[in-house]
């Protein structure tokens, strides 16, 4: 590993980042001091070591295997909030639900954000959204280290966001994202944020262990129920329901009862039992409906631990 001023953690629990509580190790955990660290580290990380970069892990099943190479996690040192004269900065480990209570206080709405879970940066590579507001609708730029070490700026037409997604270059760690400001009374924006938590609280499991949605809505359409939204034929939970799989369960690995677009861990559920009742609910939906959702949830990683640090070999270069 290159020298760096921030923390190299091998063999990793990653089960200990994960909101599910599932997953193997990352062979090497690095949590960069600061951008220009990063920067560094990248540049001379050999490049065919692979990595990955993670977030808060809200929207994340890693596999019982864990990750190999290089796992990219930036902490609190990558969190702060600028503001600028007609937008905000805000580093890309900032929770969403932080940095919408923060601007709310300072007459900012971008109250969509209160009940999304995750940070700005994978908010932006996933284009989260929910009430019919994207964060593609607020983006202006981003900074971000590209694999090689290069820092850039990117701009909106730079990574055409579509439903769930965006383009981000691969192999790019987001740093800052920059947001355009939307004025509001902070008490409007106040309220607004009390609804859109009752209205979680009211229809989805928030006490569980999930990752939100699992599937993505057939067409994109939403699944708020909001304003003209309201043709639930093509809903992903509408799908599951009427497939009879509400409730089903595999291992500690559930469905929920409550929204059945949502799974949950029991407990004592495996990555595995997660992955494969999703798989089980794809079958069912596409068997009984001929459409075929698709994961919104990433799952990443391997089923079988099958890297080795130094000090886990023999001379001769088998495993203990």
């Amino acid at each position: 590993m290159p020298t760096c001023q921030g923390k190299l953690s091998h063999k990793f629990d990653l089960c200990k980042l994960s909101w599910l509580k599932v997953g193997g190790p990352a062979q090497v955990l690095f949590q960069p001091k600061d951008e220009e660290d990063l920067a560094f580290f990248l540049k001379y990380l050999p490049a065919e070591v692979p990595i990955f970069v993670i977030g808060a892990c809200s929207n994340l099943i890693i596999r019982d295997g864990g990750i190999p190479g290089v796992v990219i996690r930036l902490g609190k040192n990558f969190s702060g909030i600028r503001f600028n004269k007609e937008s905000v900065s805000v580093g890309s480990s900032c929770l969403d639900s932080h940095l919408a209570r923060i601007l709310a206080k300072n007459g900012i709405d971008l109250s969509f954000l209160r009940t999304i879970p995750g940070n700005i940066g994978g908010a932006v590579t996933m284009n989260a959204g929910c009430h019919g507001s994207y964060i593609s609708d607020y983006f202006l730029s981003l900074r971000a280290v590209l694999r090689n070490g290069t820092i850039v700026n990117l701009n909106l037409e730079d990574l055409d966001f579509h439903y769930r997604g965006s383009v981000i270059p691969n192999g790019a760690t987001i740093t800052e994202v920059t947001l355009r400001i939307n004025r509001n009374s902070p008490e409007v924006i106040e309220k607004k944020m009390n609804e859109a938590l009752a209205y979680r609280a009211q229809h989805q499991p928030v006490k569980e262990l999930s990752c939100g949605s699992t599937f993505r809505n057939p067409l994109g359409r939403s699944s708020t129920g909001y304003h003209s939204d309201n043709d639930h034929s093509l809903k992903a939970w509408k799908l599951i329901d009427n497939a009879g799989l509400r409730g089903m369960s595999l291992g500690g690995a559930k469905i929920s009862t409550k929204h059945p677009n949502f799974m949950v861990n029991t407990g004592n559920a495996t990555a595995k039992n997660l992955e494969d009742l999703g798989n089980l609910v794809i079958r069912e939906v596409k068997k009984k409906t001929g459409i075929e959702l698709v994961w919104e949830i990433k799952r990443i990683g391997s089923n079988v631990q099958n890297f080795l640090s130094k000090s886990d070999k023999n001379s001769d270069g088998v495993g203990k």
